[in-house]
């Protein structure tokens, strides 16, 4: 079995925290950060489960060439 990334968002909302992976464009939630986090992993692999070989494939030759970052804008006061 291959191990494979992808990135994921973890923010709050409201009481809980959301979790979403726009690699895949999955999301879950969770009580905690670990929790959403962790709920998200099942969900990917849920998500996994029901793709194509076709798709598989697509997503494995995508491994490696994401990049996350953050950007600072001006917000108006």
């Amino acid at each position: 079995m291959r191990v494979l990334g992808f990135s994921a968002v973890v923010f709050r909302d409201g009481k809980s925290y959301s979790s979403w992976s726009p690699d895949l464009d999955v999301a879950s939630q969770g009580k905690t950060i670990e929790e959403a986090i962790a709920n998200l992993k099942e969900a990917i692999e849920l998500h996994l489960e029901c793709l194509s070989k076709e798709e598989m494939a697509e997503i494995k030759a995508r491994q490696g060439t994401r990049m996350v970052s953050t950007v600072e804008v001006s917000a108006p006061a």
